[in-house]
């Protein structure tokens, strides 16, 4: 079964059982998958929904801190609940050795000794982690290594 597919799936099951915010959740994402696939004219396959998908919990994993400052209990929760069916549809997330561990390869693999090698590395590593991974996250850690270099 294609992820979108699933999704569908997933959406007849959360309004059977009246689950608004994954019913919500999966709309969201299936219109994303709609408009790009209406602007580009292509139809989008698994690997396409799951970039999607990535961009709209990234959105949601930057939005969490302005609630957290508004003190809006009611919204964090809602969108701690969306980020878990997000990631639901995702492949498992790499942890944080396993990301260090590409990037130490992509480093070794490319020479990078400083931080204007960053570019190098990063295009390495992204196709890597893509979809299993926060580029924030990625980022961070490539600088943390080139820095200690």
């Amino acid at each position: 079964m294609s992820l979108k597919e699933q999704l569908f799936a997933d959406l007849k099951t959360a309004m059977k059982e009246k689950d608004t915010v994954r019913k919500d959740t999966v709309q969201l994402i299936r219109s994303g998958i709609l408009q790009i696939e209406k602007d580009k004219k292509i139809e989008l396959d698994d690997e396409g929904v799951i970039d999607v998908i990535s961009k709209q919990l990234k959105s949601r994993r930057d939005s969490l801190p302005d609630f957290e400052k508004s003190g809006r209990q009611d919204l964090i929760e809602k969108l701690n609940r969306e980020i878990e069916i997000l990631l639901s549809y995702l492949p498992e997330q790499l942890s944080e050795t396993e990301i260090e561990a590409i990037v130490a390869e992509a480093v070794a693999q490319t020479g990078a000794s400083n931080m204007k090698d960053m570019g190098k590395v990063m295009a390495i590593v992204t196709p890597k982690v893509k979809g299993r991974a926060d580029n924030k996250v990625v980022g961070g850690l490539v600088k943390k290594m080139l820095q200690g270099k």
